[in-house]
């Protein structure tokens, strides 16, 4: 978003934290040797302060969901260093994520316009589709989260979306008119910076799964008949020593030839614009749901989460680019269910085999069209853009 932005003649300051900055870094000095005026500040993260291990600046470094209340709290605790660089800066707007609802009070100080960045589709359940523990409204901090990230996305300037208006153009419109505030769609935003120095870069998205899971995939797909890329997190239970434990035996001699499994990174986006992948098994995040699209590639829907069971909806039902496996509703972290390789093996052969997977491949390519169009010069994403810009 920040060299989106600075692309278009505007100073763009990324704020970060010790451990997250090296993950931008490197593309940030590369735009700026290329007369892109972006630069990044960094705040310490307080880890420490908030019950949190030393080193643990993100979700994915959490140790366990028991500890999310911590990480919480540490986000909280950014507020005043931001404050102080606001009041140093005094930019011109501040584009905020949504689990930061403290920016807009923040913003507001200093009377800085403060963008809510809704990184997720507009989609949404009706309450009867919601999980039990949602509806429930027990209070904890989940629930007071939400309630402050509604709050502030009322009282924000306006709305950023990572996504274009084809895509789901009935929410969007119906987005708009609850929330009463202005919104601008302006992704995907993968596709708006896709030359090959970026997606070298773009690393992939992990399922967290049992190795009792793993074992029930790596059967599926040698009983599909299907060509794959396998990529599996390095953990204890993924070790070069311990492979038995979720690789069937000989799996690998059989697979040559036929199958790749690559342990720890893997270029996603680089991946799925290969023009032989024919199908993308993801988790339905909103990046790797928006990834797939901008790549015209059908998708096999495993949601385990959050709201990983809208985009499920909006892939599955709306859009009709996938095929869903996995959990069929949301659940606690604790509740684990293994989905079986009859399962899984069915949902790969109909998303790559017969009448039903080339319909689906059609419109996955007219959605890929749909995406590049959007970012083009006189694109729905391009137009919305030069008209946020122009407002502030």
């Amino acid at each position: 978003m920040a060299r989106l932005f600075a692309r278009r003649g505007v100073k763009a300051t990324i704020v970060s934290t010790p451990l997250n900055a090296p993950l931008c870094s490197k593309t940030i000095e590369r735009d700026r040797q290329l007369g892109l005026d972006i630069s990044i500040h960094i705040i310490k993260f307080p880890s420490a302060e908030a019950g949190l291990p030393e080193g643990c600046e993100n979700l994915s470094s959490i140790p366990s969901p028991d500890m999310l209340p911590n990480f919480l709290k540490a986000i909280g605790m950014l507020q005043q260093p931001l404050e102080q660089l606001l009041e140093e800066c005094h930019p011109s707007c501040l584009v905020a994520d949504m689990l930061f609802p403290w920016a807009t009070e923040a913003a507001n100080k200093l009377r800085i316009p403060r963008l809510f960045f809704n990184g997720t589709d507009q989609i949404k359940l009706t309450r009867l589709r919601l999980p039990a523990f949602i509806k429930e409204r027990t209070e904890n901090e989940l629930t007071k989260l939400m309630d402050k990230i509604s709050e502030s996305m009322v009282r924000s300037y306006g709305v950023l979306t990572n996504s274009f208006l084809e895509l789901e153009p009935a929410y969007s419109e119906h987005y708009k008119m609850e929330i009463k505030r202005k919104t601008w769609h302006i992704g995907p935003l993968s596709l708006r910076n896709r030359d090959m120095k970026d997606k070298a870069e773009r690393g992939n998205v992990f399922f967290n799964l049992s190795a009792a899971q793993l074992l029930e995939i790596a059967m599926a797909l040698e009983a599909s008949g299907q060509n794959f890329i396998r990529v599996v997190r390095e953990r204890k239970q993924t070790k070069l020593a311990e492979k038995e434990e979720w690789l069937p035996e000989g799996f690998e001699k059989r697979m040559e030839g036929k199958g790749l499994i690559v342990s720890g990174w893997a270029p996603q986006v680089v991946i799925l614009d290969h023009k032989a992948v024919g199908g993308f098994m993801t988790h339905c995040g909103w990046n790797s749901t928006l990834e797939g699209v901008t790549a015209g590639v059908p998708m096999v829907t495993w949601p385990l989460g959050a709201e990983q069971f809208c985009n499920k909806k909006l892939i599955t039902d709306v859009l009709k680019i996938g095929i869903g496996v996995g959990a069929q509703e949301w659940s606690r972290y604790e509740k684990k269910i293994i989905v079986r390789k009859e399962d899984i093996e069915k949902a790969i052969i109909q998303l790559m085999v017969g009448e039903e997977a080339e319909e689906i491949r059609n419109r996955a390519r007219v959605l890929k069209e749909m995406a590049r169009r959007a970012t083009k010069e006189g694109g729905s994403s391009y137009s919305d853009l030069t008209a946020f810009l122009e407002e502030l």
